[in-house]
């Protein structure tokens, strides 16, 4: 387990040549909800690409010294537009690369995300989820895992205790009965201790 700190600075080493390449890209997950909400140890990293095929080669190329990377895991993710890893040589940590998919879900999120300074690293910044969307797929993950974890439901309620006064409501609501998640959403602000309404 590392800090948030440590691992963007592994996801940093990853976003440098997708903005070489001009590729869009979002960090999600536990680092994102660590920036909206309440900081956590993280087994590993998570971010969102637009990979294409005529990337595939420069990116994997940049990355391959201080990565391990299997470039047909790679291409296969392009390909099929699903995920590789990519683990970090010199700490172990492993970062998750979703390639972007064509739902609007998926499209919202790359369109709404937001550029943040890294901590620790004088100007230098990251495209993150936005708080919104980091709730919206971190309820989504928790459906998917048969509403058991405990850190994914966690990290819900830090960001929405910490961003109260600044979540678009409106976009919450609409999106979570996209995803089919209104009832987790409403049982979330129940125990954030928040009142959409007022």
């Amino acid at each position: 387990m590392v800090s948030p700190e440590e691992a963007l600075k592994v996801v940093l080493e990853v976003t440098r040549p997708l903005d070489e390449l001009g590729v869009p890209y979002v960090v999600g997950g536990s680092l994102a909800s660590s920036l909206h909400g309440i900081p956590r140890t993280t087994q590993d990293a998570d971010l969102v690409a637009d990979l294409r095929p005529v990337h595939i080669q420069t990116f994997v190329d940049a990355i391959s010294t201080n990565f391990y990377v299997s470039p047909e895991r790679v291409a296969q993710a392009v390909s099929r537009r699903s995920s590789f890893n990519l683990v970090h040589h010199g700490t172990g940590i492993k970062v998750d690369v979703f390639l972007l998919k064509a739902d609007p879900m998926s499209l919202q999120e790359m369109i709404r995300r937001q550029i943040f300074p890294v901590p620790g690293i004088s100007g230098v910044s990251l495209q993150f989820a936005s708080a919104e969307d980091t709730v919206l797929q971190k309820l989504h993950w928790y459906q998917l895992g048969n509403r058991s974890s405990e850190r994914q439901w966690t990290d819900v309620l830090g960001v929405l205790k910490i961003q109260r006064k600044h979540l678009d409501f409106k976009y919450l609501k609409e999106w979570a009965a996209y995803l089919e998640v209104e009832d987790l959403l409403r049982q979330a602000y129940e125990d954030a201790g928040l009142d959409p309404a007022s």
